[in-house]
């Protein structure tokens, strides 16, 4: 974004701790090592409790504030935004700052594929080839409208269905499967995990 000859580059990027994002924003001073400041906007922790930012040499509140107030108002976390900005030899003023800032942030969120981080448990059904097919389908339903995802089939001596599930379905899911089938699958549940769904 360019704003009065001065242009901000807005990286955006998932991590997993303080430390993850700490990286990051190293990698990103190293690939811009010529713009003039770097400013930084944190949000970390399941609750994103963890927050920090910086203005790296622009005036106190004019650039990571702002920056971390657009994080929060879409209640991100596990997120870091960089900007740097190239001075375009024309001073901004504070209130300048704070809307290049805040909208480079804000843009480059718009354009970004938002994750929803959920637990899901495992659950594997296995059925003969000759069904696969059938089963696939009544599989790949189910999970579109369960808040589930489905992994790709194994092949072996049978078909092995990998489905996520929110713990809470996994009994429908019994019921919904055993109603397809008219009895002959069932779901072996495994353990719970975190999965990252991309948000529609």
């Amino acid at each position: 974004m360019v704003v009065t000859r001065s242009r901000f580059v807005t990286t955006i990027a998932p991590v997993t701790d303080v430390a993850d994002a700490e990286r990051v924003v190293a990698d990103v001073r190293r690939r811009y090592w010529d713009a003039r400041h770097h400013c930084t906007a944190m949000v970390t922790g399941v609750l994103g409790d963890q927050a920090r930012s910086s203005d790296d040499g622009e005036p106190s509140g004019t650039a990571g504030v702002p920056m971390l107030e657009v994080l929060r108002r879409r209640d991100l976390t596990d997120v870091v935004a960089v900007v740097s900005r190239y001075f375009g030899g024309v001073k901004l003023g504070a209130g300048g700052l704070v809307r290049a800032y805040s909208t480079s942030v804000s843009e480059a969120l718009d354009r970004a594929a938002v994750v929803r981080r959920v637990e899901l448990t495992r659950v594997d059904v296995t059925a003969p080839h000759a069904d696969a097919g059938r089963v696939d389908n009544v599989l790949r339903d189910w999970v579109r409208h369960h808040g589930a995802t489905f992994d790709d089939p194994h092949y072996g001596v049978a078909v092995t269905f990998t489905l996520w599930v929110p713990e809470d379905a996994i009994g429908r899911l019994r019921s919904d499967l055993a109603a397809a089938t008219a009895g002959a699958l069932d779901a072996v549940v495994g353990a719970p995990r975190v999965v990252d769904v991309v948000a529609d």
